[in-house]
């Protein structure tokens, strides 16, 4: 079954804690935190002491997407901060395998994420390392952008390579996705579907998570 990751980048920071909760209620399984710095994306979102403030009171898997420069230098905090999920982006990272292994150090299960233009190629090498990866379909820095259908193709390229190398990762897309496109990246091999203001901004989330997690997987790895 398709996991549903709603992103708190989009949620009513004022009512933090009550909109992640209307999320669990709803069905979700995991909480996005995008954490943008400013220089790698033109944004800047949060850092660990928001998760913090969120550890203890919520039952959902929480997933950290460091979309930071120099990554290495946040692993511990948002470890302890509660993350059991980090994801470095590898535009950032000249010694991936290295970080890679300092989040497993921690205890924490590790995802790479790609931006768009990014080619799959770049993770030939350490695949199997991997718990995750994040294949984006914005440009990361702001919520609300439109879906780039172009990376439909990378997704499918990288469901081949988890079957033909039988993988146990997850992929996970990132990125205008909502009822219209997520069927699209689904059909395409994503196991992991993040949304944020398809979600946060949908009267229903319960109906919009559970149509999402019904979403028919067909031999598209094959």
């Amino acid at each position: 079954m398709v996991l549903v990751a709603p992103s708190i980048l989009s949620a009513d920071f004022a009512s933090l804690l009550a909109e992640v909760r209307r999320m669990e209620q709803a069905g979700a399984d995991w909480l996005h935190a995008d954490v943008m710095d400013g220089h790698f994306v033109p944004n800047i979102t949060m850092g660990p002491l928001v998760l913090e403030a969120l550890k203890g009171k919520i039952k959902l898997f929480v997933d950290v997407h460091l979309m930071v420069e120099q990554p290495q230098n946040f692993l511990q905090p948002f470890s302890e901060a509660g993350a059991q999920l980090i994801t470095v982006h590898a535009e950032t990272c000249p010694h991936l395998h290295r970080v890679v292994q300092s989040i497993k150090k921690l205890g924490c299960q590790a995802g790479v994420a790609l931006n768009p233009a990014t080619p799959l190629s770049s993770l030939q090498y350490i695949l199997e390392d991997l718990d995750l990866v994040l294949l984006m379909t914005v440009n990361p820095g702001f919520g609300g952008q439109e879906f780039i259908a172009s990376v439909i193709t990378k997704i499918r390229e990288l469901a081949r390579e988890k079957e033909q190398r039988d993988l146990s990762l997850k992929i996970q897309v990132d990125g205008g996705i909502n009822a219209q496109t997520a069927p699209l990246v689904v059909e395409a091999g994503a196991d992991v579907l993040v949304a944020g203001s398809a979600l946060f901004g949908y009267g229903d989330p319960q109906k919009l998570i559970h149509a999402f997690k019904l979403l028919p997987q067909t031999e598209k790895n094959v």
